[in-house]
């Protein structure tokens, strides 16, 4: 369906079945976009490993939250580079090594 192949912007919710976590995984990342997803459940460890598995630059659990030092950004088609946190100023930064030794 493309609702679930496409970034929506808006509220609008697609519900589509699975018969195991692994194949969840699969549906979630079939797309060429990837900014943010959202894992529901219970079993906090569980939960973790499934948003582990999931190509998105963000992964609410249970809950849309949102943290300033949390980078943001997407994978895939969904943006190159993160905006927030650490990661977010070191887009601004240029690193240099000098080596060597003095006397």
């Amino acid at each position: 369906m493309s609702v679930a192949q496409q970034e929506i912007f808006g509220p609008v919710l697609a519900i589509l079945p699975y018969d195991t976590v692994d194949e969840a995984v699969a549906i979630a990342n079939d797309t060429v976009y990837g900014l943010g997803a959202h894992v529901q459940g219970t079993d906090r460890a569980l939960m973790r490993s499934v948003a582990s598995r999931i190509q998105s630059g963000q992964v609410h659990l249970n809950y849309p939250a949102w943290d300033p030092q949390a980078p943001f950004g997407g994978y895939k088609q969904s943006g190159n580079g993160r905006e927030y946190g650490v990661e977010g100023m070191e887009e601004y930064m240029e690193i240099k090594s000098i080596l060597g030794y003095y006397d």
